[in-house]
């Protein structure tokens, strides 16, 4: 990365335009080499990797302090710093999905169907890589590491634009996916972090780097999509955020029910998948909704609800109609009494973003009509909405979790990062 290295703070500073064209450019020379290189050399890369974000951590830690400070600084809020914060842990966690990664069947040249014709002629649907994906995203340094890693297992060259706040953690992050790919013989360009924080390397990114960007994937809050969704001339994989909802069903277990909401809201807060709506059904009301209620406020959880929630505990705030369609990503939950499944798929259909939602009933008929007419992309019974992660899915990561309809659905892992063509065998023949 030192030949488009940024010197920020004036001095040599290269035009953003320039280095960003010249990044498009080495990552598709790179990703037409990475859609051949073989299985072992992509897996002895992650590998590599692997071993190296262990052997930085101190390191790493060091740079995510420097992070960690300046976002304080900024008056950055609870929940984003937990996002941007890196232990030892962390790093562990990091480390150890490469390797999952690593262990995954590879996608690439994998056939997906035959058949063959009438005429003799024989047809295959194969994966392919993308090509490259350009990759914006927030706070989350760990995104870095899973993101790069996703795309090289699945054959595309990837472009990492992480936040600005994470800017010292992803730069040592990124160096140990280099290390990787130095040390397999594989292009260093197959991954490369952009190495400036100036906002103007977004907008080149967007513009598709001169037909160099196939697909751009964006991971961060509502603004950041909105704009990649406004400003993209490539495909998105669009993530939009999760307003995610636990429902109650009247014929929920309530020991069942209090385990996976204080888990699905309170678990981590600030992760997409952490639930921001409680609805209890009106047939539960009488015996489920206090006791979720004091448990969550007595976890540390503020709770903003209806009259019926603000009923049942004095502490509980007033919620206004913003409050339905709002993701926290802090310890704070709106609750509401809905008539049964019905006014509950209403109000997710109503106020939901397709993302993650959950419902807590014993009732199978129940269960399949909420997993079949609730249009998000992951739709639970019976668990925490905090599973609503690539890795929990078997994965082994995740580069996020889209919200469309097209293309990739729901968390995006390494068939998601595949496209496909056909190949037609024959034997001389012609079409009359």
């Amino acid at each position: 990365m030192d030949k488009f290295r940024v010197i920020e703070g004036g001095g040599e500073k290269r035009d953003v335009r320039q280095t960003m064209l010249a990044i498009g450019h080495a990552a598709r020379r790179a990703a037409r080499k990475l859609a051949l290189a073989p299985r072992q050399r992509k897996n002895a890369a992650l590998m590599v990797a692997a071993a190296h974000l262990r052997t930085s951590a101190r390191d790493i830690v060091a740079a995510n302090a420097r992070d960690m400070e300046a976002a304080a600084k900024a008056g950055a809020s609870k929940a984003n710093l937990d996002r941007l914060m890196l232990n030892e842990a962390r790093i562990e966690s990091m480390a150890k999905g490469l390797e999952d990664i690593a262990a995954l069947p590879d996608p690439v040249g994998k056939v997906l169907a035959t058949f063959e014709r009438p005429n003799g002629l024989k047809i295959e649907r194969v994966a392919t890589p993308l090509g490259v994906v350009g990759v914006i995203y927030e706070s989350r340094p760990n995104v870095t590491a899973d993101a790069g890693a996703l795309c090289l297992k699945a054959g595309n060259a990837a472009i990492l634009r992480g936040g600005s706040d994470s800017f010292h953690s992803s730069t040592m992050i990124h160096a140990c996916l280099v290390e990787g790919l130095r040390d397999a013989g594989l292009p260093e360009d197959a991954i490369q972090l952009v190495p400036t924080r100036d906002r103007a390397a977004v907008g080149e990114l967007l513009a598709g780097l001169a037909g160099n960007v196939d697909v751009i994937v964006p991971r961060g809050g509502k603004s950041l999509v909105a704009r990649v969704q406004e400003d993209a001339r490539v495909p998105v994989f669009a993530h939009l955020e999760g307003i995610v909802h636990v429902y109650i069903d009247g014929a929920a277990d309530l020991e069942k029910a209090k385990r996976i909401v204080l888990n699905a809201k309170m678990r981590r807060t600030g992760v997409c998948g952490a639930a921001e709506t409680l609805l209890v059904d009106r047939a539960a009301a009488d015996t489920m909704l206090a006791p979720l209620t004091k448990m969550l406020l007595d976890a540390g959880c503020e709770v903003r609800g209806d009259a019926a929630t603000r009923a049942v505990d004095p502490r509980v705030k007033e919620a206004n109609e913003e409050d339905w369609r709002t993701e926290y990503l802090d310890a704070v939950i709106a609750a509401k009494v809905v008539n049964g499944v019905d006014e509950a798929i209403d109000h997710i259909e109503t106020h939901g973003s397709h993302h993650t939602d959950c419902i807590v009933t014993e009732r199978a008929a129940t269960a399949e009509r909420f997993l079949t007419e609730v249009d998000s992309a992951i739709v639970l019974h019976n668990a925490s909405t905090q599973f609503a992660d690539g890795g929990e899915f078997g994965f082994g990561g995740e580069i996020g979790i889209s919200t469309g309809r097209m293309h990739a659905r729901g968390p995006v892992g390494l068939e998601q990062l595949c496209s496909f063509n056909y190949r037609v065998r024959g034997d001389g023949q012609t079409r009359a």
